[in-house]
């Protein structure tokens, strides 16, 4: 209960019906572990914040990118609500530390592994959605989701638009080289170094060899940007 306070005092949004955000918050291991009575997981919350998500997310871009074509408003919400970048927005909540976890899934890095933390991010719209209504819910995504738009399709395409941007520019051949490996096989981290022209330009971490090298990519993008600001000052 002592958590669940913090997290609405994290979240800025006081819950009328204190049992949906518990079942935001409830993972489908620990009620199969508690032997808790049937859909008194976040699975259906899932559902319903996933749908309250795209509405949101579909008219704020529409309002905000008035010259973008269909296509292209298509490829950047999906940008933004794909389990990724919804994992990284729950860094600034710390959502894995207040989700009701099983054992076995605790155990093995459950708090932050991306789908469980996606998902959990859709149930608490979901439940805030139930509990205070669609402006509950779309002031929550507009506060923890749709910022920082530009920074967070970086981080969603990554990996394609450094490949652009280095070809565009002749930099030179990029390579990504595994540079190390921890942990039991079921919660591994990898890092991997990225090397853009025979000289290693970032580092990346993450549970797979993909999330290390998007990571790697961000980091290297970010860079190539600043790099570029300065010169045009």
């Amino acid at each position: 209960m002592r958590k669940q306070l913090e997290f609405q005092q994290v979240i800025g949004y006081e819950f009328k019906q204190a049992g949906l955000l518990q079942q935001a918050l409830t993972h489908s291991s620990y009620a199969n572990e508690k032997r808790m009575k049937r859909h008194s997981d976040n699975e259906r919350l899932e559902f319903l914040g996933d749908a309250v998500l795209e509405i949101v997310a579909s008219e704020y871009l529409y309002n905000n990118f008035p010259q973008m074509p269909e296509g292209e408003l298509t490829k950047l919400r999906a940008s933004l609500v794909c389990e990724p970048t919804l994992a990284y927005c729950t860094k600034e909540l710390h959502l894995g530390d207040f989700l009701l976890l099983g054992r076995g899934e605790d155990r093995t890095g459950g708090r932050k592994r991306s789908s469980i933390l996606s998902d959990a991010l859709e149930a608490v719209i979901g439940a805030i959605y139930l509990d205070g209504g669609f402006a509950s819910a779309k002031e929550f995504i507009l506060k923890f989701i749709l910022t920082d738009i530009e920074h967070k399709q970086l981080f969603y395409d990554s990996k394609t638009i450094l490949q652009e941007t280095v070809q565009g520019r002749g930099i030179g051949a990029m390579d990504y080289k595994l540079a190390g490996e921890s942990g039991p096989d079921h919660d591994k981290k990898f890092e991997v170094e990225l090397w853009i022209g025979g000289k290693k330009t970032s580092t990346g971490e993450g549970h797979t060899k993909k999330a290390a090298e998007q990571e790697a990519a961000y980091k290297a993008l970010i860079k190539l940007h600043a790099a570029e600001a300065k010169r045009q000052q």
